[in-house]
């Protein structure tokens, strides 16, 4: 079966550890906000791109596992591509983590289809990993946000807290309702939140999830080459 294979450093109170992970079974969820105005706001930005409303709200889209990647650089198809900053959950032998990564995504493609806009863009996390169980009675606070460097120009993108959001728990459960098993080997992106300034392609995208309760923040960046389209 095809998959990612990939490195994290897995940090717990017990310390840390880099730990090789088979990742073979990759979940976007979308649409997971817990406030419907906010929810609203992101569902109209893509719409002015011509995006169709969702069928349902959360929603889950199934992506090739091997497009998961830690890599600092992807290269992708035309110019219309932007990522996303979205917590990710990794199911492993001894239970759920966390970390934070990018649904870029195909935006031409999404005018197109949703599902087929997922399955077009690598989709990056940072190799690290924090395991859940310690952080879930502070999860709300979690602070996630995304800087976008367009043009030479860096500025913030998206900014929030994962209160903005549905709980892991939640996801998994509503996952498994809609018939998946979600674990060991598996990864689930929880949604993201509303951009400020608009979607737009950027040549450098950097994510960021922090922790004011045990002071520690996860960190990663990619840079965007874009392939030309030609025919």
């Amino acid at each position: 079966m095809a998959g990612a294979r990939l490195a994290f450093q897995c940090i717990d109170r017990g310390g840390s550890g880099l730990r090789r992970v088979r990742v073979d079974h990759l979940v976007i969820a979308g649409w997971t906000g817990r406030n419907r105005a906010a929810m609203e706001a992101h569902i109209e930005e893509l719409a002015a791109l011509g995006v169709k409303r969702p069928a349902a709200t959360p929603i889950f889209y199934r992506v090739a596992a091997a497009a998961l990647t830690a890599d600092d650089v992807i290269e992708v198809s035309g110019a219309m591509t932007s990522g996303e900053v979205e917590p990710v959950l990794v199911a492993l032998d001894d239970g759920l983590w966390v970390g934070i990564g990018s649904d870029h995504t195909d935006r031409t493609a999404e005018t197109v289809g949703v599902a087929l806009s997922k399955q077009l863009c690598p989709k990056p996390i940072a190799p690290v990993l924090w395991r859940f169980s310690e952080i879930a009675d502070h999860w709300d606070s979690i602070e996630l946000r995304a800087h976008a460097v367009i043009d030479g120009k860096r500025r913030v993108y998206q900014e929030g807290k994962a209160s903005i959001m549905r709980r892991p728990e939640d996801l998994i459960e509503r996952y498994a309702g809609s018939g998946e098993a979600f674990g060991p080997g598996g990864a689930m992106f929880c949604g993201t939140m509303a951009v400020k300034g608009g979607i737009a392609p950027a040549d450098r995208f950097e994510i960021e999830m922090h922790d004011s309760t045990l002071g520690r923040t996860i960190a990663h960046a990619y840079a965007i080459v874009t392939l030309p389209v030609v025919g």
